[in-house]
C-alpha cells in the first residue's frame, strides 16, 4: 500500500491532470494522506470503562477467515463472554412461527445476559445453508441476515459497546437496527477495524460501535479486540486503590462484611459516594461463610462500576492463610502480633513469599492492639504499641506492602474516656513506610472523630478498618423488624450502607473512584 501511495506521488499522476476512484480499505487513505499510525482506542479513552451493562458482539459473516476467528475468540475468552447461537435453518428454512420464536428467544436471552453485565456473543450457525439456484441463496442471507437485524433490534438493554462482524451485518445493523443517519469515526478498535460513535437521533447515542469486516485481521483479531474492550475481571488490585490513596491524600475504607447484606451495602454505598472500597472478611466470618461468602464478595467486586476489592483480615493461621490464597481474595492480612518478634517475622515472611507470587498485596501487623473483634479479644495488658525499630527490621526482613500499626487504637469500643492516640508514634512510622515504599493501616477506625481521623491521615494512613458501627447499624435494624424477611434485609442493608457512605466522606475517597 505505501509503494502504491509513493509512486502515486513520485510520478505526479494527479498533478498531470489524472483522476482516481478508489474503492479501497481505511489502510490506503490514512497511508496515501500522510496519518501517523496511533495505539487502538481502548474503552478508557471514551469515558465508558465504568459503563455497568454488557457490550453486544453480533457474527453475521460466513467468510472462513470469521469462522476461525470466532473459534480463536471462544477458546481464548469463553470465560468472560456469553454466547448465543442462532439456528440458521429455523431462520430461513421454517415456518414463519418458527422463525419470529428464535429471534424473540435470542433478544430475551441477550437482553438477561447485558442486563447481568456480561458480554454477548450472538452468532449465526455456522454450517453454510445454500439454496438450489444464486436467488435462492441470496433469499436465505436476506433472511438471516433481516433476522439479525429484528434480534437486535428487540434487545432493550442500552449495551456497553457494539461490535458487528461482517460487512452487510455491520452495515444493516447501524443503519436498520440502530437507525443510525451518521456516525462519528473515532479511530480504530484495531488496524482495518473502524470505531464509530452511533449519532444523537440512533436508538443508543454515543455507544461505541465497531465495524470489523469479515476478511480483516488474523485469527486472533477479533479475540484481541473483544479482550480489550471487556469487562475487567478486577477494576483495581489492592495495591493501586492504596496507591492511588496515596498519591490523593486520602484513605481507603476496608470493611468487613459477614453476608450478601454487608457486601451489598458496601458496593452500594461505593458506587453512589463514587468511592474506592475493600470488602473485608475476618477468619471468624469465613468460618461461618465459607467459600460461598468469599464468591459472594468476589463477584460483588467484579460487578462493581468503581474500584473495589477483597481481602482477607487478620490471618492467624497458616492453614487459613495458605487457603486463602487459593479462593480469589486480592489480598491478605498476616496477623502475627500473638508472636514474638522473630516468629511473626519468619510467619510474615514465609506467607509474602507465597501471596507475592500470586501479585497478591500483603499487609502484617506489628504491635498488638487490645479489645475484641468477632470473639478475639486482647487484654490490655497484651496490648504494646509499635516500635520504629523493630518495624523498620520487620519490613525488611519480611517485604510486606503494608504495615498495621498500634499507636493507642484498639478493636471494638473505645474506652469511655475516649481513643487516646500516639499522633507523634504515627509520625514517625509514616517516615518510615515512606522511606520504605509501605503503606500505613489503621485498625480499630470506629469510634474515631473526625480530628482524629483527618490528623491519622496527614500522617500517612491509606487504610482503615473499620466493622463495629457497621456491624451495629446492622443489628439495630434488626430490633425493628418488617413481617417479610425481605424486608428486613433491605432496611439492614440501607443502615449498614448509610455508616458506609459517612466513613467514605471521612476518609476523603468519595469522589475519588
Amino acid at each position: 500500500m505505501a509503494v502504491f501511495a509513493a509512486g502515486m506521488i513520485k510520478e505526479n499522476a494527479e498533478l498531470k491532470g489524472k483522476r482516481f476512484l478508489c474503492r479501497t480499505a481505511a489502510s490506503f487513505v490514512s497511508t496515501r494522506i500522510g496519518i501517523i499510525p496511533k495505539a487502538p482506542i481502548l474503552p478508557k479513552d471514551l469515558g465508558i470503562n465504568k459503563e455497568k451493562n454488557g457490550g453486544l458482539i453480533v457474527v453475521g459473516s460466513y467468510v472462513p477467515k470469521t469462522t476461525k476467528q470466532v473459534e480463536e475468540l471462544r477458546q481464548q475468552c469463553g470465560q468472560i463472554f456469553r454466547s448465543i447461537e442462532v439456528s440458521v435453518d429455523k431462520l430461513a428454512m421454517r415456518s414463519v412461527e418458527e422463525r419470529e420464536e428464535e429471534i424473540s428467544r435470542t433478544a430475551a436471552i441477550a437482553d438477561c445476559f447485558l442486563r447481568a453485565r456480561k458480554d454477548t456473543l450472538i452468532l449465526t450457525s455456522r454450517e453454510l445453508i445454500t439454496g438450489k439456484t444464486p436467488s435462492e441463496s441470496l433469499e436465505i442471507n436476506f433472511k438471516v441476515s433481516s433476522a439479525l437485524v429484528e434480534i437486535v433490534r428487540q434487545i432493550t438493554i442500552k449495551p456497553r459497546y457494539i461490535l458487528a462482524k461482517g460487512g452487510i451485518t455491520s452495515s444493516d445493523l447501524a443503519t436498520k437496527a440502530l437507525e443510525a443517519k451518521c456516525a462519528k469515526i473515532v479511530g480504530q478498535a484495531l488496524a482495518g477495524v473502524p470505531l464509530w460513535q452511533l449519532s444523537p437521533e440512533s436508538r443508543h447515542p454515543g455507544v461505541p460501535y465497531i465495524v470489523f469486516p469479515g476478511n480483516v485481521g488474523d485469527s486472533k483479531a477479533l479475540a484481541e479486540v473483544v479482550k480489550s474492550w471487556a469487562h475487567p475481571l478486577r477494576l483495581s488490585s489492592t495495591k493501586e486503590l492504596l496507591s492511588n490513596a496515596e498519591k490523593g491524600g486520602y484513605a481507603v475504607g476496608a470493611f468487613n462484611v459477614y453476608n450478601l447484606e454487608g457486601a451489598e451495602a458496601v458496593v452500594a454505598a461505593a458506587e453512589e459516594e463514587q468511592s474506592p472500597a475493600i470488602l473485608q472478611i475476618h477468619p471468624g466470618a469465613l468460618k461461618q461463610g465459607g467459600i460461598p461468602l468469599v464468591a459472594c464478595c468476589v463477584s460483588a467486586a467484579e460487578q462493581a462500576s468503581v474500584p473495589i476489592t477483597v481481602h482477607f483480615d487478620h490471618g492467624t493461621s497458616k492453614q487459613d492463610l495458605v487457603e486463602a490464597l487459593e479462593l480469589g481474595f486480592d489480598s491478605v492480612m498476616v496477623d502475627g502480633s500473638h508472636l514474638s518478634f522473630k516468629d511473626n517475622v519468619s510467619y510474615t515472611k514465609f506467607i509474602s513469599f507465597l501471596a507475592h507470587s500470586k501479585d497478591m498485596l500483603v499487609e502484617a501487623e506489628l504491635g498488638r492492639l487490645s479489645g475484641t473483634e468477632d470473639d478475639l479479644t486482647v487484654e490490655d495488658y497484651e496490648a504494646r504499641l509499635t516500635d520504629v525499630n523493630q518495624a523498620q527490621q520487620f519490613i525488611d526482613e519480611t517485604g510486606i506492602d503494608a504495615l498495621a500499626v498500634c499507636v493507642g487504637n484498639v478493636h471494638g469500643k473505645y474506652p469511655a474516656s475516649g481513643p487516646n492516640l500516639r499522633l507523634d508514634l504515627l509520625k514517625d512510622l509514616r517516615a518510615l513506610c515512606l522511606k520504605k515504599g509501605v503503606f500505613l493501616v489503621l485498625h480499630g477506625a470506629s469510634g474515631l472523630s473526625k480530628e482524629l481521623i483527618k490528623g491519622c491521615i496527614e500522617r500517612g494512613v491509606r487504610k482503615f478498618n473499620v466493622n463495629t458501627e457497621v456491624r451495629k447499624a446492622y443489628m439495630d435494624s434488626l430490633n425493628n423488624p418488617s413481617k417479610d424477611l425481605v424486608y428486613v434485609m433491605a432496611s439492614a442493608k440501607e443502615a449498614m450502607k448509610a455508616v458506609v457512605a459517612g466513613k467514605m466522606h471521612l476518609f476523603g475517597s468519595a469522589g475519588k473512584a
